[in-house]
């Protein structure tokens, strides 16, 4: 992966002395190649490739929302009964290193030569997330070495346990918050998160740290941090706040649920019997909305799993498609949402690492998620006062859970982390699965086994077995 500091250097072959030259190197400089391209201008292609691929319904729709139950597929089910493509496992991997990680470390030393605290705060957040989401879903990671994997050649750097690349993450995220709104400026146009606006950026860096507190919070003190982030002002406030990337309106920029599902004519990414079952339950307003009518006019979803799906049971006529809502080519790309936090807000309170309202959190999250969906407010309203949080601790961080994971919809990754963490929604694994459990993980790409052996032998031997079952550092 080369570097984005582009320099085009011309040197003349023959120089020809003349009387008057004080502005030659002026009147010669090609405004077309410009020496240094600015830090903002490697923004969207970061920011898409991160969204493409976490969206992609081969990634976040088979290796993500069918894992937690959110998805179904009324053909072509390996994926679902847990035998990834090992193609699309290397292409999670090497996006998020070659683009992500690489393109976010040379927009941040690019910043930095221009002496503008904004950009490498942006950089820093980006670059924090592609970490975030390495570790996450494949546990132990390059992360002291990565980027001399993808700037210097070494194409076998060692891996970092998941506590440290947590660590040293966490730091980024800490190094950003502190920088952002401190100086120079972000391009209105190349930001296509926030149009310019270093607080937006700095409320994601905020959030997306108190997000990976509370994955972490099984295994390290983290009340002290959370406090102080809920102290300093700077969490999401409304839905307005959110870390998203709107898409455009046709192809090929728009939302990959669109390109496959709409553009692709690839309809058998259906919506799951689990979140028809619990929406129905509720009478939740947003069942409307995650799922279309069937050929009887009702919302029916599928069962994960099946080799092969007997047509008489669950085809591409009765079960229900994915919502009109969700196959827009305008939907949002979310990194991190304000629902989402609102309902980390609402655990981290109930379990007393911070002193607010866990209920009243609780209350926001679904309003911020009714609102982001588009309920009509007498619906709303009606749904809102049937709910509240039960005093019984157990009870009330399964609501929370519950709610986050009905909330996450379309999130697939997002949604199977939760789902690993908090163990809610309870799921049994699908029909005819290939493992006897739901995957905690991804295996890593088979490509590591061949550059990269010793490095991923060590690895293996310190974290577990390289299979889909192993649990990563905070699921332990």
């Amino acid at each position: 992966m080369k570097r984005f500091k582009i320099i085009t250097i011309l040197f003349l072959s023959l120089l020809v002395s003349v009387g008057c030259d004080s502005d030659f190197e002026e009147i010669n400089q090609d405004p077309n190649n410009p020496l240094e391209v600015p830090s903002s201008l490697l923004i969207p292609g970061v920011v898409r490739a991160a969204q493409n691929e976490s969206y992609s319904t081969f990634t976040g729709g088979d290796m993500g929302a069918c894992w937690s139950q959110q998805f179904a597929k009324v053909q072509y089910n390996d994926e679902a009964r847990y035998i990834p493509r090992q193609s699309v496992i290397s292409r999670v991997w090497n996006t998020y290193y070659a683009v992500v990680i690489a393109d976010a470390d040379a927009m941040y030393s690019i910043a930095e030569s221009e002496g503008n605290n904004n950009m490498m705060g942006v950089a820093l957040t980006l670059q924090a997330y592609g970490y975030a989401f390495l570790t996450d879903v494949y546990g132990s990671i390059p992360f002291t070495e990565a980027i001399q994997a993808a700037t210097e050649g070494n194409i076998a750097p060692v891996y970092d346990s998941q506590a440290d690349v947590y660590a040293g993450t966490l730091a980024m995220l800490d190094n950003a918050i502190s920088l952002l709104g401190t100086g120079g400026t972000i391009d209105g146009i190349n930001d296509i998160l926030y149009g310019g606006n270093a607080n937006l950026w700095k409320k994601f860096a905020s959030s997306l740290k108190f997000r990976m507190l509370m994955r972490a919070s099984g295994q390290m003190s983290v009340s002290g941090d959370l406090q102080a982030l809920v102290n300093a002002g700077n969490l999401f406030q409304s839905n307005a706040d959110e870390a998203k990337l709107v898409y455009l309106g046709a192809d090929p920029s728009a939302n990959p649920l669109y390109e496959s599902i709409v553009f692709g004519t690839r309809g058998e990414w259906k919506i799951n019997s689990e979140m028809v079952d619990k929406l129905a339950f509720d009478a939740d307003p947003r069942l409307a909305v995650y799922a279309g009518l069937n050929d009887a006019d009702e919302y029916r979803g599928k069962p994960s799993g099946f080799v092969d799906v007997p047509n008489d049971d669950y085809n591409y006529t009765n079960v229900s498609a994915l919502g009109d809502f969700y196959l827009r080519p305008e939907l949002p790309g979310v990194f991190v949402s304000n629902a989402e936090l609102k309902f980390l807000m609402a655990e981290a309170a109930q379990k007393g690492f911070i002193s607010l309202d866990a209920e009243a959190l609780y209350m926001e999250g679904i309003t911020a998620s009714l609102d982001y969906n588009e309920v009509p407010g007498p619906d709303a309203a009606a749904f809102l006062a049937l709910q509240n949080l039960q005093p019984d601790t157990a009870t009330a961080l399964k609501q929370i859970a519950e709610q986050n994971w009905v909330a996450l919809f379309s999130q697939g990754v997002e949604s199977w982390n939760e789902w690993r963490r908090t163990g809610y929604p309870v799921l049994s694994p699908a029909a005819e699965a290939d493992l006897n459990q739901i995957p905690s993980r991804y295996n890593y790409p088979t490509t590591e086994n061949s550059i990269n052996k010793a490095n991923l032998d060590a690895a293996v031997a310190a974290q577990g077995p390289d299979n889909l079952t192993t649990p990563v550092w905070w699921m332990n």
